[in-house]
């Protein structure tokens, strides 16, 4: 697959992704997912990217507050004060992009105990692909392994 421009393709597919996501067999979506997941991680370097962590913010849950906040060795209130905002859902994320963790080597100065968004972005062995259309859509133009699995969907499952 031709990943040169894989941001313009991610774009110009959003009404076929869409559809599958929606209208296609959920099962067999299901049942791709984590060998399309393992594939398209085996092509992808995350510290090479880093798209997520320059361009997103997950959303830091209380136990990821309180866990980070006994790391840092700091109170939550300092972690919040310092680092997060509420956004228009209600959820604590960072304050601004990049992500005030990431290194300049795109390491992440927390990672054993970042949030469980981080650990589980881009959501591409699990059901929230299905579940979550808008958000897979949008990572789809974001992380370029979501948009390898789209991709390899649309191949693998017939469109009606």
């Amino acid at each position: 697959m031709d990943m040169a421009d894989w941001e313009k393709q991610a774009r110009q597919q959003q009404k076929k992704y869409r559809r599958l996501l929606e209208k296609g067999d959920r099962n067999k979506m299901l049942q791709r997912l984590p060998k399309l997941h393992e594939q398209a991680f085996a092509e992808v370097d995350c510290l090479k990217c880093a798209r997520c962590c320059r361009n997103y913010s997950p959303r830091f849950k209380q136990p990821d507050i309180k866990r980070i906040a006994k790391v840092l060795r700091v109170k939550e209130g300092e972690l919040i004060s310092r680092y997060l905002r509420l956004d228009e859902d209600g959820d604590f994320v960072t304050r601004s992009s990049p992500c005030p963790f990431i290194r300049e080597d795109n390491t992440c100065s927390i990672y054993e105990d970042r949030p469980s968004d981080c650990a589980r972005y881009p959501y591409t062995d699990e059901d929230v692909l299905l579940k979550r259309v808008q958000l897979t859509l949008k990572n789809a133009t974001i992380c370029p392994a979501t948009f390898l699995v789209l991709e390899r969907l649309l191949e693998v499952l017939p469109q009606r």
